[in-house]
């Protein structure tokens, strides 16, 4: 992604070089929900109504501003469910006209056809759909959605058409038996790409998408087989999640030392519908409001405790960038020897392959 609206090059590359590259900000903008999946917390029948919450959208807005100003430049929104937000489009333009790249996460349940032709004028350059299983009957009994996978196959043909990405977002779980079977609905329902979710059942930060159930409770040995599976299945189908990334996590899972520090709270951030900002899902502690939020607050300590894919996957590809700034930073210092050791690394070779491999995603956004 380039310079945004308004935005010189020059700027772009100074804050690039100061910080190893745009950042990322996940923003649940409603904790509602109309799905009713096993494995989350925010489930209808898990959540009360009285409890949901929508952000305001003015507030919403001036939060983004703040974001803008730290250098995040890619606002994923999600929720609960996005799309029952009815400011969803006034928040998705104002991030469009903030030079942000719009990344969507939502059930597929309310893509009529209508609505998937104005997104792109509402600022959205991609979007997720959640898959949870290999058949239509499996996904729809978990997602207590019947009928919204004939929906998604008609929306990914309009999102096509108005050259917005779409990727499937499947978690990792004991509904996926055969990976094969997997690729071949996703094939049918029109997707571009595939996107792994780590499964989790606990997240002590305000973050519902967990929840505990035997669908996703895999022992270590288990989950390792089933990352080996994904990475076999490139060959077949593209993968956005990066090899580096998989064996990284398979390194987690086996209590092996880590190559890639965790960018959550420095290159990457949690927003939730109450305007409190997070260093990541997985962190108790949050960093206080949104409008506080400066590189003062920022939170860089080589964190590697947990696998929630959308922190650590991203990290191993901007590992070598950060890796530079960092390096430019100490030479700048006259710490020659820490700026070598940082370009040498081994692990940003790993990172660079990485962002090789996920050139035409990324390069599709």
């Amino acid at each position: 992604m380039g310079a945004g609206a308004g935005e010189s090059r020059w700027h772009w590359l100074r804050e690039t070089l100061r910080t190893g590259g745009p950042g990322q900000c996940i923003f649940a903008i409603t904790n509602a929900c109309n799905a009713g999946c096993d494995f989350c917390s925010f489930a209808i029948d898990r959540l009360p109504r009285a409890a949901w919450t929508f952000v305001d959208v003015e507030q919403a807005r001036a939060a983004i501003d703040v974001l803008h100003r730290q250098f995040i430049r890619y606002l994923v929104v999600t929720g609960g469910e996005p799309l029952l937000h009815p400011g969803f489009d006034a928040i998705a333009g104002h991030a469009r006209d903030r030079g942000m790249q719009v990344l969507l996460v939502t059930n597929g349940s309310r893509l009529t056809e209508p609505r998937c032709r104005t997104l792109l004028a509402a600022g959205v350059s991609s979007v997720q759909i959640s898959i949870d299983a290999e058949t239509v009957e499996a996904h729809e009994r978990n997602r207590r959605l019947p009928g919204v996978c004939d929906k998604i196959a008609r929306a990914t043909a309009v999102l096509r058409e108005e050259r917005i990405q779409v990727t499937a977002s499947v978690t990792v779980s004991r509904l996926l038996g055969d990976l094969d079977a997997l690729v071949s609905l996703l094939e049918r329902l029109g997707f571009d790409a595939v996107t792994f979710s780590y499964p989790l059942n606990d997240l002590p930060s305000s973050f519902l998408g967990y929840a505990r159930s035997p669908l996703v409770e895999l022992d270590a040995t288990e989950l390792d087989a089933r990352l080996e599976a994904i990475k076999r299945l490139k060959a077949r189908f593209p993968v956005v999640n990066s090899t580096a990334a998989l064996e990284e996590m398979q390194r987690f899972l086996r209590g092996e030392e880590q190559r890639f520090e965790c960018l959550g709270g420095y290159r990457y951030f949690y927003l939730d519908w109450n305007l409190v900002v997070w260093r990541c899902h997985r962190w108790e502690t949050p960093i206080g409001s949104v409008f506080e939020l400066d590189d003062a607050r920022y939170v860089r300590d080589g964190c590697t405790r947990c696998m929630v894919d959308c922190y650590r996957d991203s990290s191993v590809m901007q590992h070598v960038a950060v890796n530079v700034a960092d390096a430019l930073r100490d030479a700048r210092a006259g710490r020659l020897g820490r700026a070598a050791s940082s370009l040498a690394r081994r692990s940003n070779l790993e990172s660079l392959g990485a962002v090789l491999e996920g050139r035409r995603w990324i390069g599709s956004l």
